[in-house]
């Protein structure tokens, strides 16, 4: 902002009839009060240093570097096990592995599945959605606990395709 714009903002706000107008930029801010005795008018400028927002910066990127350990051993359990399939979840929700409390499971590891079958409910805001195979095959393991969040493609369960 230059010193013409500045002097046509007082101008205009001196005009308004308002006692006080606050403009905040990038780097500037700037408070225009206009007194009750005629015209007179205050302007403030105070310049924004940018050292303050760079403090904060410093400690982020160390926290997900952090975080990035589990999630890299996580990346090699399924490489051991490249020969299972991964099912995931399709959506963010809460894991069950019964239709219902008094219900039996619908797969138990060693259960053999086909195409289609259902092999969990994921609820979703108060809906269950059941959660059907892609693939056939033998359940391997099963990698969440019953009545767990789940987050989108969260890995659910390992399958042997033979």
């Amino acid at each position: 902002m230059d010193l013409k714009e500045i002097q046509n903002l007082i101008k205009f706000v001196a005009k308004s009839g308002a006692s006080e107008v606050k403009l905040e930029m990038d780097d500037v801010k700037i408070t225009i009060k206009t007194g009750t005795e005629g015209n007179a008018s205050e302007t403030t400028y105070i310049q924004h240093v940018p050292v303050a927002p760079t403090v904060p910066q410093q400690p982020v990127p160390q926290q997900p570097q952090e975080q990035a350990v589990p999630v890299k051993t996580a990346d090699a359990v399924p490489a051991e096990n490249d020969k299972y399939i991964t099912i995931k979840s399709p959506i963010i929700g809460t894991f069950y592995r019964k239709p219902s409390p008094d219900k039996p499971t619908f797969v138990e590891v060693g259960s053999t599945i086909k195409q289609g079958d259902v092999l969990c409910v994921i609820e979703a805001m108060k809906l269950f959605n059941e959660i059907e195979s892609e693939v056939s095959g033998k359940i391997v393991k099963v990698l969440v606990d019953d009545s767990s969040p789940v987050e989108f493609d969260q890995p659910l369960f390992l399958v042997d395709p033979s």
